[in-house]
């Protein structure tokens, strides 16, 4: 049965019900929130009878690749058979994070906004759907799918249940509510394998990130009398493991665990158009609201989860936030 604590916007509904040719667009490097926000929606509007496509301009990561899907996979808007009716905007803080080749088309169909991310401008022209309170998109999505009238099962309870682990820590973040279990009861109920999904999630690393998170884990810093941990993830160490940037994802969380760690600082080296730059990724506990230190840098996210780009090489990177984050302890 639905949750009756929540209530989708009328004006969502009405798009999704009113436009056909509907695609369905992500933030670049998508993380198991947004590639599961993306598939289940898909999955939904395909029950419902739409004709859907699925828009990630990077792509999703290799290691959700067993992950069903309900319909191809753009990269390319070139491969449009024609132009939609609607865009559905899953996951993205601004627009921006959609990608660049989405731009044009975002000022010329109507934009359903659908996100949980603080800050985010409501940049939908057809509908908006932020709210912050809730843990993952993807349990937005759920939470439409069930006012549509569709049941959690199958592909998309699994793709609902991505979303939600993966923004909650498996239900270990502060973030996760009690409607988020019983959104999770509710995948159980219509007869989701957790263990099966949970042994395809965990156990298909590579040697390759083995071989990275133990250079990682040997070449953490602990500063700031131990109350911030960092790690470099540079071109020549992903190099040297054989290790794509896909590999580093998750390390941050394993600098939060170490006693006594108040912020986790991963930065891992990038270079677009021949410029070096660092994206950033920061990981807090309680109080602790890492999202401040993200938005000096032109970044965002959740308090205790964020991330930015800064157009410095790591080392000088990590000069220039330190302090932000000091501030924030002060």
């Amino acid at each position: 049965m639905p949750d009756s604590s929540v209530s989708v916007p009328a004006e969502v509904l009405k798009a999704l019900q009113t436009h056909d040719r509907i695609l369905i667009a992500a933030h670049a490097n998508p993380d198991g929130d947004a590639v599961g926000a993306s598939a289940a929606l898909g999955w939904a509007l395909r029950m419902l009878g739409r004709e859907t496509l699925l828009y990630n301009e990077t792509g999703f990561p290799d290691y959700l690749g067993w992950m069903r899907l309900p319909c191809p996979l753009l990269r390319d808007l070139s491969a449009l058979p024609g132009k939609p009716g609607l865009i559905v905007a899953l996951d993205s803080g601004d627009a921006g994070r959609l990608g660049e080749e989405l731009q044009t088309l975002l000022k010329e169909v109507p934009v359903v906004n659908i996100d949980h991310h603080q800050g985010n401008p409501g940049y939908g022209s057809a509908a908006n759907w932020v709210d912050p309170a809730m843990s993952a998109t993807g349990e937005m999505v759920g939470h439409l799918a069930e006012a549509l009238g569709l049941s959690l099962e199958g592909a998309l309870a699994e793709a609902v249940y991505v979303a939600l682990a993966s923004d909650t820590g498996s239900f270990s973040y502060g973030n996760t509510r009690a409607s988020t279990l019983r959104m999770a009861a509710r995948l159980l109920e219509g007869g989701l394998d957790i263990a099966s999904v949970r042994a395809r999630l965990d156990n298909n690393w590579s040697e390759s990130k083995l071989r990275l998170w133990g250079r990682l884990m040997s070449e953490a810093r602990i500063l700031d009398n131990g109350k911030l941990g960092v790690s470099i993830v540079s071109r020549a160490l992903l190099r040297e493991c054989g290790a794509s940037r896909e590999d580093a994802e998750g390390f941050v969380e394993q600098l939060r665990k170490i006693r006594g760690v108040r912020v986790a600082l991963l930065l891992r080296e990038e270079e677009r158009e021949g410029s070096i730059m660092t994206k950033v990724s920061l990981r807090s506990s309680g109080a602790d609201d890492v999202r401040k230190v993200a938005a000096q840098f032109g970044g965002g996210g959740h308090k205790n989860a964020a991330g930015a780009t800064v157009d410095l090489p790591p080392e000088k990177t990590l000069t220039v936030i330190q302090p932000y984050i000091r501030h924030v302890w002060n």
